[in-house]
């Protein structure tokens, strides 16, 4: 199976048939999709200006998308790289027991989801780069009561997600499942509410 980079060269090779160009870029997805294969999809078509279903995308727009698609992973690959010594230092002092971050951490290992956006269609607009920025640095901070990508207060707790964990505090403004460990106690309480008065 052709890895991320392999696919990359294909996309930008103008000697490949168009819909290998295309097909290809499709397929780095499942390599490195922040929000989710058909979120982080739709998103880069209506950031490079081509249909999601356009079977000949002009190919500068298939090559803005996959420099868009490649920049975000550069960003994701330098945490994970940080990730690993600082979790490489733990151990060695002692440290083996992980805490939220890296529980969250290893269900996002590789980059799939972890921005997750359930709705396909509803994903923050700001490069993928500048989201998984944010992302990165609300989990170097202290947690927070606000979405850490668009700083949205709506958090809703939903149940039944297609990609793990299951459950979690969902930002109705940019749509991304938000990262248990970036928000405080009172703030994942809070998200819990308005499903428990739905309910009652």
């Amino acid at each position: 199976m052709a890895g991320f980079r392999s696919l990359a060269r294909q996309v930008r090779d103008p000697r490949c048939d168009l819909a290998l160009r295309r097909y290809s870029l499709r397929k780095c997805l499942e390599k490195f999709a922040p929000y989710g294969h058909r979120a982080t999809w739709d998103h880069l078509c209506s950031r490079a200006g081509f249909g999601g279903e356009d079977r000949s995308p002009d190919p500068v727009r298939l090559v803005a998308a996959l420099d868009e698609l490649e920049e975000a992973r550069s960003v994701w690959l330098a945490y994970e790289a940080e990730f690993t010594q600082r979790r490489r230092r733990e151990k060695h002092e002692g440290l083996r027991r992980p805490g939220s971050v890296d529980d969250w951490h290893r269900l996002t290992w590789g980059g799939f989801g972890v921005a997750w956006c359930e709705d396909p269609r509803v994903h923050p607009h700001e490069p993928l780069a500048e989201v998984l920025r944010r992302l990165i640095a609300a989990l170097e901070r202290d947690p927070g009561s606000a979405c850490p990508v668009c700083t949205g207060e709506r958090l809703v707790w939903k149940y039944d997600l297609a990609h793990e964990p299951s459950s979690g505090p969902v930002c109705t403004d940019c749509g991304i499942v938000v990262p248990r460990p970036v928000l405080t106690p009172g703030a994942l309480a809070e998200t819990r509410r308005p499903r428990l008065l739905a309910s009652a």
